[in-house]
């Protein structure tokens, strides 16, 4: 069996504009998207804010997680 991240992100180009998108794995089939931003005028942009809300929105998450289990 592959084993593959729950939460990512991707780039992708809308037109002239690069957007970046925080993704969780949901089924081995469906992917959905967490959180977006577009805007960004090179691939360069979007992958550097990709890569830093990714590290933030997992501390995030991480942080929840523990107050939950504490509960």
């Amino acid at each position: 069996m592959t084993q593959t991240k729950k939460f990512d992100f991707r780039i992708v180009q809308d037109k002239q504009v690069w957007a970046a998108e925080i993704t969780r794995r949901m089924t081995a089939r469906k992917t959905i998207v967490s959180k977006r931003k577009t805007g960004f005028a090179t691939e360069a942009e979007a992958t550097v804010w990709g890569e830093k809300e990714l590290k933030s929105f997992l501390d995030k998450l991480m942080l929840r997680n523990e107050r939950k289990a504490k509960q």
